[in-house]
């Protein structure tokens, strides 16, 4: 069934901050962005969020006179790069996991439409929902009250529930080797945020390699597209961000038991 189409509107606002955004504009209360083939799956899995009540994603509104898919527009700021404080104290980022986990569980009833494409850009570890991928503070808005929205989700995909939590720690506790961003209470933040997730004592000890292996993934990711010449990685990868991946993932993987034993003490 073919997308539909919203009533075509001229005045456009670029939206800008992040570093995939080309062509994302602003249209009155929706926002308008370059489909692709994953487009239909990836509406079908936001409508189907919405029916089972998950509001923290925008709502799929079809695709407008230009071929381009239209969302509605999420308010608010993004955490990313000078609203860290929106995740303080503890509880913030608390309900933070929480909406993750909220996320899982809806996408778990999620069945994909017959012939669905998805946009796979790392490969994942494991199938058993379709997850965002890209679960960070680049793509949270707050709205200033209790309004929490993920955005972009170019990159849903088949993934594991683990894996996209791994990669939501490193970059909501977070997990950072560069001095400006590393928290002194990094592994008490990491603990409360997979408590409030609600992870069984397996799954924290299966969480542990994964924080490295996620991260140092996204590192692989951008080396291998500048290798191929592909944009907007080629310039991400040249710019410093594999070398931000290498640093974060080497300071995860130095650190497992420091993480082990405050995710074990709980």
């Amino acid at each position: 069934m073919p997308l539909p189409r919203p009533s075509p509107c001229p005045e456009e606002q670029p939206l800008t901050g992040g570093n995939v955004s080309a062509g994302v504009v602003r249209v009155g209360d929706t926002v308008r962005r370059p489909a692709g083939p994953w487009t239909p799956a990836v509406h079908a899995l936001l409508a189907h969020l919405h029916r089972v009540g998950f509001r923290g994603a925008p709502r799929p509104l079809g695709v407008d006179e230009r071929g381009r898919e239209v969302l509605a527009f999420a308010p608010g700021t993004t955490v990313w790069p000078d609203r860290f404080h929106l995740l303080d104290p503890v509880g913030r980022l608390a309900h933070v996991a929480r909406l993750i986990r909220d996320f899982h569980d809806a996408a778990a009833e999620f069945v994909p439409p017959p012939g669905a494409r998805w946009r796979v850009l790392v490969p994942a570890e494991g199938d058993e929902i379709i997850a965002h991928h890209d679960l960070a503070p680049w793509n949270l808005v707050h709205d200033g009250g209790d309004g929490w929205v993920f955005i972009d989700w170019d990159g849903a995909a088949p993934g594991s529930r683990l894996a996209d939590l791994a990669y939501a720690a490193h970059a909501f506790v977070p997990l950072s080797a560069d001095p400006a961003r590393q928290r002194a209470d990094a592994a008490g933040r990491l603990r409360a945020f997979a408590g409030a997730y609600g992870l069984d004592e397996d799954e924290r000890r299966r969480l542990v390699p994964l924080l490295g292996r996620r991260t140092r993934a996204m590192h692989d990711f951008l080396r291998e597209r500048a290798a191929l010449g592909a944009e907007p990685w080629t310039t991400l990868w040249h710019t410093g961000h594999g070398a931000v991946w290498r640093a974060d993932a080497e300071y995860i993987e130095g650190r497992e038991r420091l993480w082990l034993d405050a995710l074990l003490d709980a």
